[in-house]
């Protein structure tokens, strides 16, 4: 599966009334859940990974994550389309993909989301202006998790 793929996997899955799809294809799996489990509340959880030979434990994702930020319902919003850690630049001393007033066009990368040791980019859906970088550098998103607040144009 691609980003794309997976992306769109993941939407469909937020909107519906399944709580929990395990996909394997060959050496790729993918697990979302949605809910409560053993008291910890977490929204899809994602992972993806090469099968391995032995079972390894797995803590709850959820407990390294804080909470969304609260934000206005009003507003357009440019959302983190996955679970992992958000960063502004490309690389340690580089300049920011996007900043407060930038104007970004559509296809641009305004960041990027390192999920199990993969980084990747996250561009722009739309022709639009920052408003707010609502998100810290190298701070953990959630999917869904409201990543800069736009003026659409």
């Amino acid at each position: 599966m691609d980003k794309n793929e997976i992306r769109e996997l993941m939407r469909f899955f937020d909107k519906s009334d399944i709580t929990k799809l395990k996909i394997k294809e060959g050496e790729f799996s993918i697990e979302l859940q949605k809910g409560y489990e053993g008291g910890v509340s977490f929204t899809p959880v994602v992972s993806a990974a090469p099968q391995m030979s032995a079972p390894a434990a797995s803590a709850p994702i959820a407990s390294a994550i804080p909470s969304a930020p609260v934000v206005s319902c009003e507003g357009t919003f440019i959302k983190s389309p996955m679970v992992g850690t958000f960063y502004k630049c490309p690389s340690p001393g580089a300049p920011a993909f996007a900043s407060v007033g930038q104007v970004i066009k559509k296809g641009q990368p305004i960041g990027i989301i390192e999920a199990m040791k993969i980084m990747n980019e996250i561009e722009a859906e739309f022709d639009c202006k920052i408003v707010e970088i609502l998100v810290e550098d190298g701070q953990p998103v959630e999917f869904d998790m409201p990543l800069f607040s736009v003026e659409k144009l």
